[in-house]
Formats: C-alpha cells, structure tokens, sequence
C-alpha cells in the first residue's frame, strides 16, 4: 500500500467520485475522496497526495480557491476536472497553479494517462530543482542559464534579450503549461498590458531559431487560447 500513489479526488458528485476511485484502485493507486473544499484542504495538509483532480464547483468554495491555498505552500500536481469549458475558466485555473484541465465527461483512459503525466513531471522538477540555475536540455535543445546562451546541437543560437527570457521561463516550467497573461506579466512587470500578439512575434522568431520545421514544433508547443509548454522529453 505504501507504494501506491496516493490520489485525491475533489468533488461532491458522489457517483463520479466513487467512478474515479473505483477506477484508480483498479489501476493501482491509493484513492481518497472529498465532498467539499473545507475537508479537502485538510487532507492535502494530511495527506500530501502525490496529484489533486479537483473539481471547480464545490458546495462550500470555488475550486479555485484550493488552488490558490495550495500553491502557497506546495507545488502538488493539480488536474482540475469540470464541467466549465469556457476558454477563460481554463486560463484562470492555469493562470493561479493547475497543471492541467480536463472537460467533463471524459474517458478513463484520458484521465489516467493524465495522470501518470503529471506524477512524471513532478518527479522530473524534483530530480531538477538542484540544477535549475545550470542547464536545461531537452532532446537536442540546452538552456545555459548561468551564461544565458542557447544551442540546438552543437549549434548556438543568438537570441534577442526578450526572446532568451521568454526560452529561460518555459524551460525552467518545463512540461506546465505558461498561459499568455503569465509569461507577460513575469517578463514585462505585473502592470504590463497582455498583448499576445508582441508574445506570438517573439514566438514565431524563436521557433525560426531553434525548431528544424517551425510550423510543427517539438520544443516549445502551443496550448491554443490558453499559452505555451516547454516540452520536457516526454
């Protein structure tokens, strides 16, 4: 049992809640489940699961404030699971920590898949965080963030100061999504105006640098409406 990762389920619809832990103990998970977001915060505290799938609408708080609170103090993978698909219900939940957004409904394997994806990258930053001020790499692409210089290969790639920022700031977020609005206001100032179309030219001027076909990136990858993933090799 000790092995198993623990996985906690935020969400007051009872039958979906007994469907994914009846799922994840299927698949070799250890699943606990909350009904509301005040008994959630406190089996995070408790607990400490390995990933969060968490549902916006709770009887007691809005979902995203347990992201909010969470994000305070740790960096749990939170996947939220909602029946919200409006663009901007996915940008907020980005915007304030969730490492991912599923629709409801969804398929099982979808949702397993997406988590086994977010306990990688977890392990991954964890195995990284010592290394974060050295260097990035991802197949044939290195971030030397002490010299701030770039390569694909053997090949260094000279950079604008804007486009390095923007290339050191996904690589160090490596595999979550940064939504527009994020990378602005981190590399602008937080009263930057969140113009993505200044973000899209920088982009597409990356992408002509370091993507050997920029129309099908492998490195920095599009999340439409929402922002940009830097690949972390998975």
């Amino acid at each position: 049992m000790s092995n198993r990762p623990t996985i906690l389920i935020v969400e007051d619809e009872i039958s979906i809640s007994n469907f994914i832990c009846s799922m994840l103990s299927a698949n070799n998970y250890n699943a606990i489940a909350a009904k509301d977001g005040k008994s959630a915060l406190e089996m995070i505290a408790s607990y400490c699961p390995e990933v969060i799938i968490l549902d916006l609408c709770l009887p007691d708080i809005n979902g995203t404030e347990i992201i909010k609170s969470v994000r305070k103090w740790s960096q749990i993978p939170i996947i939220v699971v909602s029946a919200r698909h409006h663009e901007k219900d996915k940008v907020e939940a980005f915007d304030l920590g969730a490492d991912d957004y599923i629709t409801k409904p969804f398929g099982s394997a979808e949702l397993l898949a997406r988590i086994r994806t977010a306990i990688r990258h977890a392990n991954n930053a964890a195995s990284t965080t010592l290394s974060q001020d050295g260097v990035f790499s991802v197949h044939n692409l290195t971030v030397d963030f002490d010299k701030r210089r770039v390569w694909v290969g053997n090949k260094e790639v000279h950079l604008t100061q804007n486009e390095y920022k923007i290339v050191a700031l996904l690589s160090k977020h490596a595999g979550r999504v940064l939504t527009y609005s994020f990378i602005i206001k981190t590399l602008w100032g937080p009263h930057a105006k969140c113009e993505n179309q200044i973000l899209r030219v920088n982009m597409a001027n990356i992408r002509r640098k370091i993507e050997e076909n920029p129309a099908e990136p492998v490195y920095i990858i599009t999340e439409v409406g929402v922002g940009y993933r830097m690949s972390d090799g998975e």
